[in-house]
């Protein structure tokens, strides 16, 4: 088989309504690059036959690169599966659920032949969304674009194109709890984005809900930014400054006001209560980051594969 110029990534978890329409609709526009091609498909432990369905693509066409996880290990860790899987000189990852269109495959394909290393998709409408999605995800990206250390394109998902080069310094970045598109904008090299409108979900439900965007983001920022750790200390110095100020005002209504300001226990319990809770949150956050450095003292493999091509090993 010939050595592909493009490689496609789709991690799919629970997507057998959509894996038809995906290899249709990637097949067609890959196919119209008249260059050799490759669609990664990383079953990550899906409970319904999406595993079936991959092993019957792949059995007809080739082209199809079956990675089948023996469990779910989450949809950043199937991506890195597909990058070490991957043989293409550039490299698209996309979703599988076909809210982020195959068609734009070609316009980041004409960014790479200008030059161009890393091209994100970024997303100028996202259709379908509720208020709240909406104004999560925006706030997450300026989130991240303000506290971390590395700029994060805003409104870019993992939706992008990867240069050979930076996929093989990606796959050198072994970490465990995995934020892709901080990664690839870690490494450098040239990068420009593609704007592009987000369509609905046609098939199925979000594999992303609330709780595993919240930790998503937690990755994000433990990974590329240390200012939770920083926030204790703005804390501390704000809870000494108020004290230090409130010492001469409390003299001051003891010598020459009322004293009844100053009666009962409700000051001291908020004052207990507040400087209890900024202790308490300190502690989560240095738990989180020492959970991290344990998780990969543990050494573990980054995921564990049930069935891969034959012609490649794992990395």
């Amino acid at each position: 088989m010939q050595k592909p110029v493009y490689s496609v990534i789709a991690p799919i978890f629970n997507e057998s309504g959509n894996i038809q329409e995906l290899y249709n609709r990637i097949s067609k526009v890959l196919d119209s690059s008249g260059e050799a091609w490759e669609l990664i498909m990383v079953d990550d432990g899906s409970t319904d036959d999406s595993a079936d369905l991959i092993r019957n693509y792949a059995s007809k066409d080739p082209r199809i690169k079956p990675v089948i996880f023996a469990r779910n290990f989450g949809h950043q860790i199937a991506v890195t599966a597909g990058l070490d899987y991957s043989l293409g000189d550039a490299v698209v990852i996309i979703d599988s659920d076909l809210q982020d269109p195959p068609e734009i495959i070609l316009d980041l394909i004409r960014k790479w032949k200008e030059g161009y290393q890393v091209v994100y998709a970024v997303r100028e409408e996202r259709e379908g969304e509720s208020w709240f999605k909406l104004f999560t995800a925006a706030a997450f990206y300026r989130l991240i674009s303000s506290i971390t250390d590395v700029k994060i394109p805003l409104d870019a998902g993992d939706f992008r194109l990867l240069d050979r080069k930076v996929v093989n310094v990606i796959n050198q970045m072994r970490e465990r709890h995995r934020f892709l598109r901080g990664m690839s904008s870690w490494v450098g090299f040239r990068q420009t984005g593609v704007a592009y409108k987000r369509v609905a979900r046609q098939v199925g439900e979000t594999k992303y809900p609330f709780r595993k965007m919240f930790r998503l983001a937690i990755n994000a920022v433990t990974s590329f930014s240390y200012f939770p750790l920083q926030l204790a200390t703005y804390i501390g110095f704000i809870a000494a400054g108020l004290s230090i100020l409130a010492i001469p005002v409390v003299i001051a209504i003891r010598l020459w006001g009322t004293q009844t300001p100053l009666l009962g226990q409700a000051t001291t319990l908020i004052a207990v209560l507040f400087l209890g809770g900024a202790q308490l949150i300190s502690l989560g956050i240095l738990g989180e980051y020492i959970g991290r450095l344990y998780d990969e003292a543990k050494g573990r493999p980054l995921y564990i594969v049930l069935e891969a091509p034959e012609n490649q090993e794992e990395n």
